[in-house]
């Protein structure tokens, strides 16, 4: 019985966690990282602050654990339809494919979550910096991994500059999400598209 009593209070605070990372990456995409608050939260969830403290102690472990939520969700819409495919173009293809999907439905309302908080974080310091820097180059050198593939594959050339083409495709991305979000033109979306394809049919093999 004792078991059963510990396993319902650790899901009833999972519980409570997801719902609180899914409010705070949905505010944090719109108002950045410093919009969030422990009393914040459990005031817009009904939640007790106390209860909320419990589970991440302060307002910086909220903001990392946000981070890292909103990076499973990164991964889950953007890089793992991209794994589905073989290594190669169509793989490439499929990531491009995916983040302007994740970016035009709002998984988070503000667009895509890394995009907001990085131009929050760009000129700061500290373990919130650290950690939006790390997603932003793990984000970046995934990128470069699947052009790299591409290019060893042979179907892209071999004197192929693989950073040069995954920052053109990032920067291509980033623009379309960043038109939509603030100006509300997702026409940004069809010329992002276009124009990979057409970078990708110039780095052709």
């Amino acid at each position: 019985m004792a078991g059963a009593r510990t396993d319902g209070r650790v899901e009833r605070g999972n519980q409570t966690r997801r719902l609180v990372l899914g409010r705070t990456m949905a505010i944090a995409s719109v108002e950045g990282l410093d919009g969030l608050s422990i009393g914040r939260i459990a005031s817009e969830l009904g939640l007790s602050k106390s209860g909320v403290f419990a589970l991440f102690g302060s307002k910086e472990e909220l903001q990392l654990a946000t981070i890292r939520a909103a990076r499973a969700v990164f991964a889950d819409q953007v890089a793992r339809p991209a794994a589905e495919e073989p290594p190669g173009l169509g793989r490439v293809r499929r990531l491009c494919e995916a983040f302007l999907a994740y970016s035009r439905s709002r998984v988070f309302p503000g667009g895509c979550f890394f995009t907001s908080v990085s131009a929050e974080f760009s000129a700061r310091s500290g373990p919130v910096r650290d950690a939006v820097a790390a997603a932003r180059s793990e984000w970046v050198g995934h990128v470069r991994e699947l052009v790299e593939e591409a290019r060893r594959a042979g179907e892209l050339r071999a004197d192929l500059d693989v950073p040069q083409l995954a920052f053109e495709l990032t920067a291509l991305l980033e623009m379309a999400n960043n038109d939509s979000a603030l100006h509300a033109d997702d026409a940004g979306y069809g010329r992002a598209a276009a124009g990979i394809s057409a970078r990708l049919a110039a780095a052709a093999a």
